[in-house]
């Protein structure tokens, strides 16, 4: 069992960060032991606190070490839906790379042992995918950026990824949007920095720009194409 995400890399914030997982199996969960999870994860969501923060997935160790869209279906917990078993898409070359040089051992070997090394190259092209198929379709949308929170993480992931676009490293929020601020056209500096203070300073709606910053950054994912 290992953890990994902002809990890992230093961005973790009890108020707004999900604690994220990875429990390394055996073999295939069953659909038995997928319930019995399920029913598990529940009572603990229940209990509240950090509990109910939880988010990961069980992933067995033969297909951990390298992601494949032919073996990328395995029982995930999210915060938004019920525990099951459900596609891991292009993203988990990231969440692979952050659990391989950042992960914390719960119990179990150092995370580098069950995964393969994961190149600049490699991260840039999942960035890529997954503005290409997320966010130009229900991350852009006016229903999902709604809530000022949403607009602060579109934000937030928009520098990500347009650091990691730029230089082939994974940043951690802060990091990448100090980068942003600097490195990206001026018109988007006002949303950077309120993403910055969030949940703090000034935070008015800001659709529009948070959108504009969203369709920058699908123009440099298809040049990166």
């Amino acid at each position: 069992m290992y953890l990994y995400g902002s809990l890992a890399t230093g961005d973790f914030s009890p108020a707004t960060s999900d604690v994220d997982f990875v429990v390394v199996t055996d073999r295939e969960v069953s659909d038995a032991e997928v319930a019995a999870l399920g029913a598990m994860h529940a009572r603990l969501a229940a209990s509240g606190g950090l509990a109910a923060s939880l988010e990961g997935s069980y992933i067995p160790r033969d297909a951990l070490r390298r992601w494949d869209p032919a073996t990328a279906r395995h029982p995930h917990l999210a915060h938004d839906r019920p525990f099951q078993v459900e596609e891991h898409g292009p993203d988990w070359v990231i969440q692979r790379h952050v659990l391989r040089e950042h992960g914390v051992v719960v119990a179990g070997p150092p995370p580098r042992d069950w995964i393969d090394p994961v190149t600049p190259a490699m991260l840039r092209e999942s960035v890529a995918a997954v503005l290409r198929e997320f966010w130009a379709n229900h991350g852009s949308s006016d229903e999902f950026l709604r809530p000022r929170a949403y607009q602060v993480f579109a934000v937030q992931t928009m520098c990500r990824a347009l650091h990691t676009l730029a230089t082939g490293e994974i940043g951690t929020k802060q990091a990448a949007m100090h980068w942003a601020r600097d490195a990206l056209p001026a018109r988007f500096r006002p949303a950077i920095e309120r993403a910055l203070a969030y949940p703090n300073g000034d935070q008015t709606d800001d659709l529009e720009g948070t959108r504009a910053l969203i369709r920058f950054a699908l123009e440099r994912a298809r040049a990166a194409a």
